[in-house]
């Protein structure tokens, strides 16, 4: 059994950036097309993280065209370039499946503002 969580431990991204449910965020994600190798770029509202350890996954939800589009990136892949976050939410849930019902203005998520001193102390520890 240890040998099992050796191999999960070495496979785990050890860098996951700080981003959380009802964060805007724009995933990275390498696609392969015969030979050829492209990043694409899929931005959305986080809805949600399931599961744990290195099967851990999150759910991304954005509009195409009017039609609701949800994709699912495991958080541990190789194939996950960067995650970078575009605009933080403030929400009191830990699933926002609700927003799937929602249409138009009723299913954007407050910004979450934070203070100067939060920021600066982020981008120090960043540096370090």
């Amino acid at each position: 059994m240890n040998e099992i969580k050796a191999i999960e431990a070495s496979q785990m991204k050890s860098e996951i950036d700080d981003y959380k449910v009802g964060d805007q965020v724009k995933v990275h994600f390498k696609i392969v097309e015969g030979k050829n190798e492209r990043v694409q770029v899929y931005e959305g509202l986080v809805i949600c993280f399931k599961n744990s350890g290195i099967g851990k996954t999150f759910t991304v939800r954005k509009n195409s065209y009017g039609v609701g589009v949800e994709r699912v990136f495991p958080m541990h892949s190789p194939r996950i370039v960067k995650v970078e976050l575009v605009r933080p939410g403030k929400v009191r849930r830990a699933k926002l499946y609700y927003i799937r019902d929602k249409i138009g203005k009723a299913a954007k998520i407050k910004e979450l503002i934070r203070s100067k001193s939060a920021v600066e102390a982020k981008t120090e520890t960043a540096e370090a």
